[in-house]
């Protein structure tokens, strides 16, 4: 029997297929968990406040703070040195008494707003805000415009069959289309002949 490419029964590369799919969406299942459990595990033991309040703030910052290296991931979650390095200089600021909004832009100052996960809604960010907006209006119009397009003869039912002076002419017409036009003419005939 051997392995699932040398099997002789037919239903067997189905079976191999399906315990392959199986183990791949296992290890994939489990890649995931692995991933999710350890999300949120970036901050280290050294670097949490001894102040639960002030902890709680770097935390809520720290959420907000895109890490420039992974760029989907707050600085919270990623375990880039430059996080790190953020989160720590976070904690600092606070330390020196600094409220959250300063905390954020002295991090805004060095590294732009595109550390922000939550762009403000400016006149050089408006872009950014609309364009899920604007490529749904334009998906409906577009959606529109194809329905537009439908002819009018689909709503309004079958093909009449044609009458004798539409046949007589469409023979003459096919006549005349030389020998490449016996071809089309048998067609026809076999397409209104019942």
């Amino acid at each position: 029997m051997g392995s699932c490419r040398a099997s002789l029964w037919p239903s067997s590369r189905t079976l191999c297929t399906g315990i392959w799919t199986v183990v791949v969406a296992g290890l994939l299942l489990v890649a995931g968990a692995l991933s999710l459990a350890t999300s949120g595990m970036a901050v280290g033991p050294d670097e949490v406040l001894k102040d639960a309040a002030l902890e709680k703030r770097a935390r809520d910052i720290s959420t907000g703070l895109r890490c420039v290296v992974c760029q989907n991931q707050s600085i919270d979650e990623s375990d880039a040195p430059l996080a790190k390095d953020l989160r720590f200089h976070v904690r600092d600021r606070l330390k020196k008494g600094d409220s959250d909004e300063e905390v954020v832009a002295w991090i805004v100052e060095r590294y732009g707003e595109f550390v922000l996960l939550r762009p403000p809604f400016a006149l050089h960010t408006i872009a950014l805000w609309l364009a899920p907006l604007l490529v749904l209006v334009g998906a409906l119009y577009l959606g529109w415009m194809q329905v537009m397009r439908q002819p009018a003869t689909a709503a309004a039912g079958p093909r009449k069959p044609l009458s004798e002076a539409e046949r007589a002419k469409l023979e003459q017409l096919m006549d005349e289309g030389g020998a490449a036009g016996g071809a089309d003419r048998e067609r026809v005939r076999h397409d209104r002949d019942p």
